[in-house]
């Protein structure tokens, strides 16, 4: 399956979770906190919400400590 690369600015702990563009940066606010991977779960789920897939296509390749992050999306097949 093709697959995307997304680079986001994570922003934890946001009363009011989104995606926004800012700038030419994705910038990807989530109410849960830094703490035990749950931001980084939350994440997974609002890519996976955006690029209409489920959360199991989407894979956090690199910034799992950090907030710039690297998630690769596996897209569906492109229909003949």
């Amino acid at each position: 399956m093709p697959a995307t690369l997304v680079d986001v600015l994570v922003k934890p702990g946001s009363k009011s979770p989104g995606i926004s563009n800012e700038g030419g940066t994705i910038v990807l606010r989530v109410r849960e906190r830094a703490v035990e991977g749950a931001a980084n779960e939350a994440c997974v789920r609002a890519i996976a919400a955006a690029y209409g897939v489920a959360p199991s296509r989407v894979t956090l390749v690199r910034g799992a400590r950090g907030r710039r992050k690297r998630f690769s999306v596996e897209l569906p097949k492109a229909a003949p």
